[in-house]
């Protein structure tokens, strides 16, 4: 177990950042920490990096419990951490950032430059290794981010929103980096605001929500477990007003709409029921058959009410 926390609280004033949060990591995995604005995503982080302090519960990590200075401090040069704000050095140039960094972790001589070099090839920021941040795209400067949190080797890497205000280059390259270290080895955690990016780069997910875990589990499951619906998609041939009416008969139909000759029908979640919509349409001209997929998306609102980038309530 990489990362272990037990009932963690965490107030400020009256509101309940954390509310008895629990989350495992074990090692190797890639986990995804979804939730709505103010779910408590960033104040786990901070907490479990030592940054902040819990008010209650347990937080172990490398098998080791975190409390006390010194202990947070050994515990945490095994950590990469890529915040939400670029902790980068805007007057250094990208090599010097790296550098700087891997120092600060012990790592000099031919270990660094080995590393530093790596860094800025797997990164793609090698023709611009002696330019400084500031003359940067936010792209590459979210790129530059990662790469100063990874040159010492964390067993651990915890990224916070590292995708934010990108463009699509920048944000392949940083899940491409993400899948291959994970790949190598390093325990990922991964908050993010795009359900796409967590389903590209991780094998499990916990979905928080007001300071706690409200679902945790591989994305299918999650969908699976939190959808109570199904739908299935006909393409029919001139279809009668009958149609719909014979289909909405069929036990576990919850609704049938046609628009021009699209039926779209949605039933309770396991009626296993597309023979039977089959059967019912079988006098007309089927031109296609979709059954759509349950998503993540689907799951996240379904199990919050609301939209995972905004925070908003759903409409």
């Amino acid at each position: 177990m990489i990362l272990s926390m037990n009932e963690v609280v965490k107030r400020y004033r009256a509101l309940i950042a954390l509310d008895h949060l629990t989350v495992n990591l074990q090692k190797g995995e890639a986990l995804g920490l979804l939730g709505p604005n103010g779910a408590g995503k960033t104040t786990a982080i901070r907490v479990l990096t030592g940054l902040t302090g819990a008010d209650a519960g347990e937080i172990r990590l490398f098998g080791k419990e975190l409390r006390g200075k010194s202990n947070s401090i050994a515990i945490r040069q095994r950590i990469g951490l890529v915040p939400q704000d670029l902790a980068l050095y805007e007057t250094l140039s990208a090599r010097d950032n790296l550098e700087y960094f891997g120092k600060l972790y012990g790592v000099y001589g031919a270990e660094l430059k080995k590393r530093v070099d790596e860094a800025l090839e797997i990164l793609g920021l090698s023709d611009v290794a002696k330019k400084s941040p500031k003359k940067f795209s936010g792209g590459m400067k979210r790129r530059l981010n990662i790469g100063c949190a990874v040159i010492h080797k964390p067993e651990l890497l915890i990224l916070d929103e590292p995708t934010v205000g990108i463009d699509p280059q920048s944000r392949n390259h940083i899940l491409d980096f993400v899948s291959e270290i994970n790949k190598q080895g390093t325990t990922v955690l991964y908050t993010s605001h795009y359900m796409e990016e967590v389903e590209r780069v991780c094998s499990r997910v916990c979905i928080m929500d007001a300071g706690r875990v409200i679902a945790d589990g591989s994305v299918d499951d999650i969908a699976k477990s939190a959808i109570f619906e199904e739908t299935i998609i006909l393409e029919v041939k001139e279809p009668a007003p009958s149609l719909p009416e014979n289909i909405k008969k069929i036990q576990g139909v919850v609704r049938c709409d046609t628009l021009n000759r699209t039926v779209t029908i949605t039933s309770t979640a396991g009626s296993g029921n597309l023979s039977r919509i089959i059967e019912v349409a079988s006098p007309y001209v089927i031109l296609g058959v979709t059954a759509k997929r349950a998503t993540l998306e689907d799951a996240f609102l379904a199990l919050t009410g609301k939209s995972l980038r905004d925070g908003g309530e759903a409409s």
